[in-house]
């Protein structure tokens, strides 16, 4: 099949699997229902190249090509759940694009086999946690986060079993041990390449996050009869740390800082708030100065809340270091982007990925797609057919490249 036919039908494909939604937008999260949706698509797609299907005790779907005892296993894979509002081809195109590129090598005679995992969990939507599957996947997930709860006070153990799985069985879910490489496709989610009017690229790093929730407690009274020098309103101090938050990552280059969720108790227009939960998200391709600009911010939200005669308990629920790719895996990306477009570039990536995680086990490589006005985690998220093309013959060379590696040390 030629390259612009598999790029047609990972777009078409993307836009099958947008369908699949817990709400009239695209909106998936962790083993919700609309995952059945998604794992039956996708199960089809892996069976007609002739790939051993499961899913894992996490929920991640796993489609294996070869198969050959004792042999040699390159990973491939992205996520399948999304944000709430989400756009059709955050995590899924690279799920639909490693598909691609094996239906390209099918004649190749590869000396190695092929795994694709299709993660169930990036984002940390329905828990919080982000990467879940990634997590199970190199055998890293913390049993006690099956005590986690959702909204509705439905617990991690619960999903996975009310999904059909058995939480049990999560040690199946760690990667082979024979794997030597993992690959993720992805959008870039931002607008360097547009800018730079470039289609793909290899990314060579992905910034490090924090992700806390802080919980402001005053006190709620009647928003008539309290005078002003008397409340103690967790929402106004909350609203004066999320403003140093901002002026904090303004003046720190290269740091980004988010406050992106309040829940306001009671909530009622005529109560003084006395409960404020907030979720922060800090991310800085350096470590060495993400780690102390949080330290700041937290100490920051201390200072206003005793002043304002509040309190606030901080957690912490994500410290995720700063990750560099494989510079033997990066070199070969970049050869084989060159190849494709004449142009090999190097970016960062501000996003977190799976491929972060899966990097602590494997060795791994990242190659990014230009979104259409660097826009992402929202409806209006798009790519390009011709980048979409570009990226599957990148990734058909990088893996030749990769075989015939194989084969001269063999």
């Amino acid at each position: 099949m030629h390259f612009a036919e598999l790029a047609e039908r990972c777009i078409s494909r993307c836009r099958i699997i947008a369908g699949f939604s817990e709400t009239s937008g695209i909106t998936r999260t962790f083993l919700s229902d609309p995952m059945h949706a998604c794992h039956r698509a996708f199960s089809g797609w892996m069976e007609e190249l002739g790939m051993q299907v499961r899913v894992d005790a996490i929920g991640n779907l796993r489609g294996l090509y070869g198969g050959g005892r004792n042999r040699r296993r390159l990973l491939m894979g992205s996520h399948l759940d999304t944000v709430p509002g989400a756009g059709a081809y955050d995590g899924v195109l690279g799920v639909c694009i490693a598909l691609a590129v094996i239906d390209a090598v099918r004649t190749m005679d590869l000396p190695f086999d092929i795994e694709v995992l299709a993660f169930s969990e990036e984002e940390g939507v329905r828990f919080r946690t982000p990467f879940l599957g990634s997590l199970a996947a190199i055998g890293r997930f913390d049993p006690a986060l099956l005590n986690l709860q959702d909204s509705n006070g439905r617990t991690i153990r619960d999903a996975i079993m009310h999904f059909g799985l058995d939480p049990a069985r999560l040690g199946e879910a760690q990667i082979d041990g024979r794997a030597f490489a993992y690959l993720e496709f992805h959008i870039e989610q931002g607008p360097v390449l547009e800018d730079a009017r470039e289609r793909i690229a290899a990314v060579e790093a992905i910034a490090g996050q924090s992700r806390l929730e802080l919980t402001f407690k005053g006190r709620a009274s009647h928003a008539g009869t309290t005078p002003m020098h008397l409340r103690r309103d967790a929402l106004s101090a909350a609203a004066e740390w999320i403003t140093h938050v901002e002026r904090s990552a303004r003046d720190t280059d290269g740091l980004v800082a988010t406050v992106g969720r309040l829940q306001v108790v009671p909530g009622t227009g005529n109560v003084v708030p006395g409960e404020v939960r907030a979720g922060l998200d800090v991310r800085h391709s350096c470590d060495e100065i993400r780690i102390p600009a949080v330290s700041e911010i937290c100490s920051a939200a201390e200072q206003i809340a005793s002043r304002r005669g509040l309190t606030v308990a901080i957690d912490e629920t994500l410290n995720q270091s700063a990750v560099t790719m494989d510079e033997h895996l990066l070199k070969l990306m970049e050869r084989a982007i060159l190849r494709t477009t004449g142009v090999a570039r190097r970016i960062t990536s501000g996003a977190g990925h799976d491929a972060m995680i899966m990097a602590e086990k494997v060795p791994s490589a990242m190659m990014f797609i230009r979104s259409i006005g660097g826009i992402s985690h929202h409806p209006d998220e798009s790519v390009y057919l011709e980048d979409v093309e570009e990226a599957i013959r990148a990734g058909a060379l990088f893996l030749s490249d990769l075989a015939e590696q194989g084969k001269r040390t063999a």
